[in-house]
């Protein structure tokens, strides 16, 4: 919903109530969009943080261990000789 300035004025409780709903509701200036209102997210408290913190360094801990070693990812350009082939 696009709405101008002056017009919202006298419509603020209503426009938050309904950007809060999910409603996209942009306020004009001159017919040109100036400012969106979008809901805020409520914060995570500190234990769901951490939580989200611990999955992500496992699964990357998990990748890293994943697959070859990286100090022996070129040895098939070397022949048995050190040489390359």
């Amino acid at each position: 919903m696009k709405i101008s300035v002056s017009e919202a004025k006298g419509q603020l409780t209503e426009l938050v109530r309904r950007a809060e709903a999910g409603d996209e509701i942009i306020l004009t200036r001159h017919g040109h969009p100036a400012v969106r209102l979008v809901p805020v997210k409520p914060a995570q408290d500190h234990q769901s943080r951490r939580t989200l913190l611990e999955s992500v360094r496992s699964a990357g801990a998990a990748k890293a261990t994943a697959g070859p070693s990286s100090a022996r990812s070129q040895d098939f350009l070397y022949g048995d000789d050190g040489l390359p082939r």
